[in-house]
């Protein structure tokens, strides 16, 4: 019984530190309400691989884990971003954009649930990503200002509804001899975020960046192929014409 529960709790783990999250950004403690989204990350990249470790997944599993994704990866980033750099800015437009983060990551969400994926790769920036960007860049509101803050929100939620493909590595698990291990893992990662905030949160911002980036970059590489190619077949199509 605990076995076939073993993912379902840490996609709960994932939902609680979201809504933690959320109660820190309002007592303002923005650094923790961040770390709480950080290390929400990785109870949802745990559940997914304990559940095919033990061959235990199940449509309520993926059910929850999305509802679950949708308040710590949409809402609780969205949260902290609006109280830490939005409330100087134009009420309305400020609530626009506030909401639009979570709304777009429920869409992502519903079309990766429906909709067959690329092999290898997720269709949209994965809302984990895109909410631990989102959350982590909220820290450095008083280095950057409100107008690069909103358009990096704008972007990021655009980026998940987007077809842009990014690397998935699902295909890296975890051996069901080391599952004991994983709910220590948590912890270790709790306290270590409890001590260390700020600091880590700063730091994890860093390669969630060059994912997003990343993402970018590849997908221009293939449209600049492409183009390549038809122009290629188009002068090709000329020339035929011609030597007729």
């Amino acid at each position: 019984m605990f076995t076939k529960s073993l993912p379902s709790f840490f996609t709960i783990c994932n939902l609680f530190l979201g809504i933690i999250s959320i109660i820190l950004v309002f007592h303002e403690k923005p650094d923790y309400a961040a770390i709480m989204v950080i290390v929400a990350m990785l109870t949802d990249g745990l559940d997914g691989r304990v559940a095919r470790a033990l061959n235990v997944q199940s449509e309520f599993g993926k059910e929850l884990d999305s509802l679950s994704d949708v308040i710590s990866f949409g809402v609780a980033p969205a949260f902290i971003m609006y109280v830490v750099a939005f409330q100087e800015m134009n009420e309305p437009l400020a609530w626009m954009i506030t909401a639009l983060f979570p709304i777009c990551g429920a869409l992502r969400l519903a079309r990766f649930n429906v909709v067959e994926a690329v092999p290898g790769y997720f269709i949209g920036l994965p809302i984990p990503a895109a909410g631990g960007v989102l959350a982590t860049l909220a820290l450095f509101h008083n280095e950057l200002s409100t107008v690069v803050l909103a358009i990096v929100t704008v972007m990021l939620a655009l980026l998940m509804i987007s077809t842009v493909k990014y690397p998935s590595f699902k295909k890296v698990g975890i051996p069901k001899a080391a599952i004991w291990i994983t709910p220590i893992i948590v912890v270790v990662a709790v306290v270590l975020a409890v001590l260390f905030p700020g600091q880590i949160s700063k730091i994890i911002m860093i390669p969630l960046v060059f994912y997003a980036i990343w993402g970018l970059k590849k997908n221009v590489r293939i449209v600049r192929f492409l183009a390549r190619r038809r122009k290629k077949k188009s002068v090709d199509e000329e020339s035929y014409q011609e030597s007729r």
